[in-house]
């Protein structure tokens, strides 16, 4: 098992190199660069000035150069200095901001995680039923619904019509302070609660779903009915033995959901006015600063390499075949 682990570590190094590569010459095809932004609005930028500016952040140079120095401060764990008027570290900007969205992405993945299983085992076992029909209905709206506007719908649900929750932030800002430690998680868990769950629909709607799927292909394998046949009770079947080998599919999705998860969160951090790394990823691309978004990029692949890697450990986990295999 550890050999494994440090191969899937070493093969994660090309990988992340290809990764940045491509997005450093994807970023840079789009069309404008900083100093627009910062010339337009100033008309006493002349064209030397513009010049010096695009001397001063290695524009003027090719393409593969400004890759190059760019990989050079990245391996001495430097990020570079934001484009942005406030000329901040690119690493300062990010990690005060990347523990709200993963906070709001883990709390996500645990409401997926306690309804999407106990929803599949029980379309899966109650086939037919009005239950398997109403998560059948759900998994279809949950698909078929666009998360900007399930989010606006729930703003004006539950903050405008019924005012019982806020729609945006991440705390109060009158009155926060003076709140008990208690007090305090209740008020960040009511503006979180909203975010959460637009987060979580999409996912759990279709987890839900490829649960289903793999409950009844392993209920209907033959070992079931041997245990069957031996007289176990039916929840002993379900959950010792069919359930165990059917969490194993669903484990590798689980791992890969995790780039849409925090690639939904540019979605909805900018919709609910939460100060995370998607509505700084918004902003970045908007003002074309290049080193902030390379370094979100750079993060978010780290992330997702390592939610896969997750995902893989769980399944050797799950799965003892699997241990003696690697």
């Amino acid at each position: 098992m550890v050999r494994y682990l440090i191969k899937r570590l070493l093969m994660m190094i090309p990988l992340l190199w290809g990764i940045t590569m491509i997005a450093f010459a994807v970023i840079h095809l789009t069309p404008g660069e900083p100093i627009g932004m910062q010339a337009e609005f100033n008309p006493k930028v002349t064209k030397e000035v513009r010049e010096r500016l695009r001397a001063y952040y290695n524009l003027d140079k090719p393409l593969y150069i400004q890759y190059v120095l760019w990989l050079q401060k990245v391996a001495r764990l430097d990020l570079g200095t934001s484009f942005s008027p406030d000329g901040r570290p690119v690493a300062a900007k990010i990690f005060e901001r990347i523990p709200i969205t993963l906070l709001i992405n883990v709390l996500s993945l645990l409401l997926i995680v306690a309804a999407a299983i106990p929803l599949g085992v029980h379309a899966a076992t109650r086939q037919g039923s009005w239950g398997e029909q109403v998560s059948t209905v759900f998994v279809f709206i949950g698909y078929a619904t666009p998360t900007f506007w399930l989010a606006l719908l729930l703003m004006i649900l539950f903050g405008v019509q019924l005012s019982i929750l806020p729609i945006s932030g991440m705390r109060s800002l009158v009155g926060y302070e003076a709140l008990s430690p208690a007090g305090k998680v209740f008020d960040i868990g009511r503006h979180l609660f909203l975010p959460v769950l637009v987060s979580a629909f999409g996912g759990l709607a279709g987890l839900s779903r490829y649960m289903r799927s793999s409950m009844l292909e392993v209920i209907r394998q033959d070992y079931i009915t041997t245990a069957r046949a031996k007289g176990l009770s039916e929840r002993a079947v379900i959950y010792r033995h069919a359930l165990r080998n059917a969490l194993l599919p669903f484990i590798t999705l689980m791992g890969l959901s995790v780039p849409s998860l925090i690639g939904g969160s540019v979605i909805f951090e900018t919709i609910f006015s939460i100060p995370g790394v998607g509505q700084l990823f918004f902003y970045s691309v908007m003002a074309r600063d290049y080193p902030l978004i390379m370094g979100m990029l750079l993060i978010v692949a780290v992330l997702t390499l390592l939610g896969n890697l997750a995902a893989d450990v769980a399944y050797a986990l799950a799965d003892p075949r699997i241990r003696v295999e690697r």
